[in-house]
């Protein structure tokens, strides 16, 4: 796995490089100060992982993630920085993790073990035959913000999502999560083979679900597995719920 670091602060750039090389696999190709020089050096290279600070010369680390988010091959960006408030805006380029200085050494580390294990599993996926996808999403992890932090979280381990104003509320078994989109947005980025849309304000993992009970207006409500909630399924979703549930 090959990667590079974009950081303007010596010492910093070097605590990064030597806790990378301690605690992984992973090869660092380069060190760069300066946006604009990352550009140019990512027209005749590619590179699997990318260590970014946000205030560099130049183009700064946000800017420099949206243009690499456009590239064909499109390396894991990791950032690394002191500013907290630019944690939606990665979500939004898709970043794999977003670290806050000052960090323990702890948090680089199983950072570095989960960026490993997703190098590894997209690979493995790669070389299997590639099968029409055409109008499906799939996926095996999604990014949720917790904290001001990315979290790469497993798509099975999220029961339900709620719509709550501009924001959705997206839970899993212990911990509860804020996403900066409205509930439809959110939803599109879900596999449509594990998730429904059972409400205008809610989805649901089609796998949590334990028990369909008969409600008001021929309608239904969802227990889960684990979870007390109980999550309503809408009159005009009825008809489609049923199908797919196959009742």
């Amino acid at each position: 796995m090959k990667a590079i670091i974009v950081e303007d602060e010596f010492l910093a750039q070097e605590e990064l490089s030597y806790l990378i090389k301690t605690h992984s696999g992973i090869n660092i190709e380069g060190t760069f100060e300066d946006g604009l020089d990352v550009l140019k050096y990512l027209q005749t290279h590619q590179v699997d992982a990318i260590f970014l600070d946000i205030s560099i010369p130049s183009l700064d680390g946000v800017l420099l993630a949206q243009n690499i988010s456009k590239f064909a091959h499109k390396p894991y960006i990791i950032f690394i920085t002191a500013y907290k408030e630019h944690a939606a805006e990665a979500f939004e380029i898709e970043a794999f993790d977003y670290i806050l200085k000052p960090y323990h050494e702890s948090r680089i580390v199983t950072m570095l073990q989960k960026l490993e294990a997703h190098f590894a599993r997209d690979r493995q996926q790669t070389a299997l035959p590639q099968q029409s996808t055409s109008g499906h999403r799939s996926a095996h992890s999604i990014n949720l913000i917790k904290d001001e932090r990315i979290i790469v979280t497993d798509i099975n381990d999220i029961y339900y999502a709620a719509a709550q104003e501009k924001v959705t509320l997206v839970y899993t078994r212990r911990e509860e999560f804020i996403m900066p989109m409205n509930i439809t947005e959110f939803f599109s980025r879900l596999p449509e083979e594990h998730f429904f849309r059972c409400h205008r304000s809610y989805c649901v993992n089609l796998s949590k679900i334990r028990e369909i009970v008969p409600w008001f207006n021929n309608t239904y409500i969802l227990r889960l597995s684990d979870l007390a909630f109980e999550v309503p399924v809408s009159r005009s979703k009825v008809k489609e719920f049923r199908q797919l549930m196959r009742f």
